[in-house]
């Protein structure tokens, strides 16, 4: 049975007060106890990293995990700019998100940079949570299952039976930050696609991994979404800066 997993990601949004404000209201409402069976993490930038480790730590919350937005394809050296796997595990992520659109368009990152990537946080004993998705234009060309397990299919190449231990989240770029929502049947059909792609290379691996959604997740489509056989929770953008938002979530 796979677990349901929630994961907030704050893109690069946050300051000292409103982490500590946002962990502070999330402790309160994990109070009251959560679903059994489920896991969950939050994604700030990389500075605020170890204040929310600490946070963590302090408020007690063993519900809720630490993760990073981005790592690097290099273990160390002279990469200006880049922050290792390694230095992420040393303050306390349990999760790394690499290849997200946005990273994927603004930095041109294509699928072997990926892959690379998610190799370095597998080696350093963390899940990396392995973002694909198709534009509108790809979608609306009828071609959007072929991008999608194109994509899927390149970290399958590199990755092999190490996807095992991987999250896939599917985030339908024309859904994000747009207002767009895929409907919980589209999301679904393409998480089933994601699964057929990977069954192709192991039917094992297809059914112990974790594949989360990731287009406008929010309280009031999450339990259609969550419901969905193939849909194992969520990668959450704008919704997770908002507590309340993030708890309602996580409890669908």
């Amino acid at each position: 049975m796979r677990p349901l997993i929630v994961i907030g990601n704050w893109k690069m949004n946050g300051s000292l007060a409103s982490n500590q404000d946002w962990i502070k209201t999330v402790a309160r409402g994990m109070e009251s106890g959560m679903p059994s069976g489920r896991k969950y993490a939050v994604c700030p930038s990389f500075p605020y990293l170890p204040q929310c480790a600490s946070l963590i730590k302090e408020y007690s919350l063993a519900f809720l995990n630490l993760g990073a937005q981005d790592a690097s394809a290099h273990c160390s050296g002279a990469f200006t700019g880049e922050v290792a796997a390694s230095m992420l595990k040393e303050v306390g992520c349990t999760y790394v998100i690499v290849g997200h659109s946005e990273r994927r368009q603004t930095h041109h990152e294509a699928d072997e940079l990926v892959a690379a990537k998610a190799l370095q946080v597998l080696d350093n004993d963390m899940t990396p949570v392995i973002c694909v998705g198709e534009t509108a234009d790809e979608r609306n060309s009828g071609r959007a299952e072929e991008i999608v397990c194109a994509q899927v299919a390149k970290q399958v190449s590199v990755l092999q039976d190490r996807l095992a231990d991987c999250l896939i989240a599917y985030e339908p770029v024309w859904a994000i930050g747009t207002g767009k929502v895929a409907s919980a049947q589209i999301a679904q059909d393409m998480h089933r696609a994601i699964r057929l792609q990977l069954a192709e290379f192991n039917e094992d691996v297809a059914s112990h991994v974790g594949i989360l959604y990731g287009g406008s997740v929010k309280p009031d489509n999450a339990v259609e979404l969550f419901a969905m056989p193939d849909i194992d929770g969520g990668l959450v953008g704008g919704a997770s800066l908002n507590p309340q938002d993030f708890l309602a979530i996580c409890q669908a």
